[in-house]
């Protein structure tokens, strides 16, 4: 990496690094100049009692299942187990966990190589900036991550109406939550996952014993998303088909990810959690005033305020609303983001949004300490593309 970077600055080019290849989606990772491969920066370093240092480019689905073999997990499982821990971080994807923030949260300490091809271990208040950089500070080698003790969850859904949802507030009562919701009907299925009993539950799956790789955990992971997402297709009507059986239980990296694919029509957007039910009632009503049809239920989940100077739960504790449409219903997205922005929201970095440098000045009390690291870290922007100009600036 620290070559490659070098090189780069040598022939003046632009690095935009990416976990998986060109082929990964969302505009942070893409750039016509040098697109850095990191998928095969992987492997676990070492697990302690309470952290794990893991390279930047190994997959959530594979740190997960190591962890397993160690008697540990992570506090959040991000819906992306195909996700690199570097992208999931540098972008802030979350999971479900109300208490909890995201994957950036769980960071401790990072390296990572900077704009001058330097080796750079960051662990003070600069992880802030780290946290949720999107690529713009160099390149993440390492990262080391808090863990937990893992517990084996039994998931629920149901159907409710919304007002029932926020009136009992549901969505903070359980460890992990979402919710589907009809908008504007106020229809909703519920979902929920608690600790099951410690005692009865069998220990997580060792290498000692009856062997299991971390290929075959991978395979078993994708097949079961594979089967849900087969009786759960994308634009399903309403009711969606039930995502569990009764009685489900498992380690929550099996029974907790998203089994829907990423949508590159998404709207998301990261409001105060203290706004939800006003900006659903809101979201309906102006769609409605319009002719326009949410054919798709809202996801909603909520998470904990975080310290990332970037990250849209910064400083808040946050709802996090995900409007799946298609591609031709931009008139729609475009409602969804006028609406949601003016709930005081923030749109999810992995999804399409038309946010510069005034926005986030804005929205971001960080926003200038993160430019001050940005120009300490790579003051000649050799992490840059048009895309990622439009929102930083220069």
């Amino acid at each position: 990496m620290v070559t490659a970077v070098r090189r780069a600055g040598e022939r003046g080019a632009t690095v935009r690094p990416t976990g998986a290849s060109a082929r990964v989606p969302g505009a942070l990772v893409r750039t016509t100049d040098l697109l850095l491969d990191c998928s095969a920066l992987t492997g676990v370093v070492a697990v302690s009692q309470d952290r794990v240092l893991v390279r930047a480019g190994e997959r959530l689905a594979s740190l997960f299942a190591e962890l397993a073999e160690s008697g540990r997990s992570l506090a959040v499982v991000p819906d992306a187990p195909g996700a690199t821990v570097g992208g999931a971080v540098g972008m802030g994807v979350y999971g479900g966990a109300p208490r909890e923030g995201s994957l950036s949260a769980q960071v401790v300490a990072a390296r990572l190589v900077d704009g001058r091809g330097e080796v750079r271990t960051v662990s003070g208040a600069e992880l802030d900036a780290v946290r949720c950089g999107l690529g713009a500070l160099g390149v993440l080698t390492a990262v080391e991550l808090r863990t937990v003790e893992p517990e084996r969850l039994q998931v629920h859904e149901q159907a409710r109406r919304l007002e029932e949802v926020l009136d009992e507030d549901l969505l903070r009562a359980h460890a992990w939550t979402e919710c589907d919701v009809a908008v504007p009907s106020g229809q909703v299925i519920a979902r929920w996952a608690d600790p099951v009993d410690p005692d009865p539950a069998p220990a997580p799956p060792r290498a000692e014993g009856t062997v299991t790789t971390r290929a075959a955990v991978r395979a078993e992971a994708w097949g079961r998303a594979v089967s849900r997402l087969a009786s759960n297709p994308p634009w399903a009507s309403w009711p969606p088909p039930a995502r569990w059986s009764a009685g489900t239980e498992g380690w929550p990296y099996e029974v907790l990810p998203d089994p829907q694919p990423w949508d590159p029509d998404t709207a998301e957007w990261a409001i105060p959690a203290e706004a939800l039910g006003a900006a659903l009632r809101e979201l309906g009503a102006a769609a409605t005033a319009r002719g326009l049809e949410l054919q798709r239920p809202v996801r909603v989940r909520l998470g904990a305020a975080e310290t990332g100077l970037l990250h849209p739960a910064y400083g808040r504790d946050t709802a996090w609303l995900r409007i799946r449409t298609r591609a031709s219903q931009e008139p729609l997205r475009r409602l969804a983001g006028a609406v949601l922005e003016d709930a005081s929201g923030r749109p999810a970095w992995t999804s399409r949004h038309e946010w510069g440098p005034d926005e986030l000045a804005v929205a971001y009390p960080g926003a200038a300490e993160f430019q001050r690291v940005r120009d300490d870290y790579d003051p000649d922007r050799r992490f840059t593309d048009p895309n990622l100009e439009r929102i930083l600036g220069p």
